[in-house]
């Protein structure tokens, strides 16, 4: 089991062997995932944007500019 020390700062170095197996690098984010009380997996928080793709619908229909610029005058109107 690989061990890291919390600094004055609550900062810890991510040892070299678990950042190559989690596919980190310098200035990549990680995320503390709660899995039980008191117990935190850590995980890469970096993906392909292409992992992206299909998880907005396409519209039914195309809107035109013109309907969105009419959609965001009436909501902001309301404000």
């Amino acid at each position: 089991m690989t061990t890291a020390t919390v600094t004055s700062k609550g900062q810890i170095t991510i040892p070299r062997e678990v950042r190559q197996k989690l596919g980190i690098d310098t200035g990549d984010r990680v995320e503390f995932v709660e899995v039980a009380p008191g117990e935190f997996s850590l995980k890469a928080a970096t993906g392909d944007v292409r992992s992206l793709k299909g998880m907005i619908r396409r519209p039914k229909s195309p809107i035109s500019v013109d309907a969105m610029n009419a959609a965001i005058k009436r909501r902001g109107a309301g404000r």
